[in-house]
């Protein structure tokens, strides 16, 4: 089950790097708002990364990881013509996280996700 959750991982943030960073225009993903964009997948990211290591609690540790590959994308945007950095998308990465963590003690009721906790 871990492995699945590390592969998820894996593939998620590779296509959150793609979307980030790609000049394609991608139905469905274009309709939303950028901010909303950013908040839902950084909470996805923080569910995968506290599912990926469940003997560690969601610590500093995991947050600054997120939020250091938050900050990458913005570097990496600042320099790509067609795309734009901007502080407030990191904040809405925080955001984000903050978020699964608000939601996390209600995973706990769910039977097949409640084994993270035991």
């Amino acid at each position: 089950m871990i492995l699945g959750f590390r592969l998820a991982l894996l593939t998620v943030t590779i296509v959150v790097m793609y979307l980030a960073t790609t000049d394609q225009s991608i139905p469905g993903i274009d309709d939303l708002d950028d901010k909303f964009s950013h908040i839902l997948a950084f909470g996805a990211l923080s569910f995968l990364l506290d599912f990926s290591w469940p003997n560690r609690q969601f610590d500093l540790k995991k947050t600054a990881a997120l939020l250091t590959f938050g900050i990458f994308i913005e570097v990496v945007q600042y320099f790509l013509p067609y795309r734009e950095a901007a502080v407030t998308d990191v904040i809405a990465d925080a955001v984000g996280i903050a978020v699964y963590l608000l939601v996390a003690p209600l995973l706990r009721h769910i039977p097949i996700l409640r084994l993270r906790w035991v």
